[in-house]
């Protein structure tokens, strides 16, 4: 499978694929033909409880990933992640965020998840 992550602010490339934004708020600053979305499930998108848990002072990048491993694992992320798995095996899928460290973000999780290396 073809999976990558990238910043939704960077310029589109030709071989990006299907562009599938992975956030679940629209990026600052950025409009809808600029960022050129194929697709915006936003229910693969972390809770807002456990976003903000990430991003607080407790919050670890191994505890993250755990728990959004599960929230992903929930019934109401299989039919996007279906989507998500039988796109990426036609052809590439872009994960798109706007998180500044997306190595680091609930996108390079899901990549992992898709590509079955985590």
């Amino acid at each position: 499978m073809s999976v990558r992550v990238r910043r939704i602010y960077d310029p589109p490339e030709p071989d990006d694929g299907l562009r599938v934004l992975v956030d679940r708020l629209w990026p600052r600053g950025l409009s809808k033909e600029e960022a050129r979305v194929d697709e915006w499930p936003k229910g693969l998108a972390p809770s807002t409880g456990l976003r903000r848990w990430f991003h607080g002072a407790e919050g670890s990048y191994g505890e993250f990933r755990r728990r959004y491993r599960a929230e992903l694992a929930a019934a109401r992320a299989a039919e996007p992640l279906d989507g998500l798995r039988a796109s990426a095996r036609r052809g590439r899928v872009t994960l798109l965020t706007a998180s500044r460290t997306p190595g680091r973000s609930h996108a390079s999780v899901l990549a992992e998840l898709l590509r079955g290396t985590g």
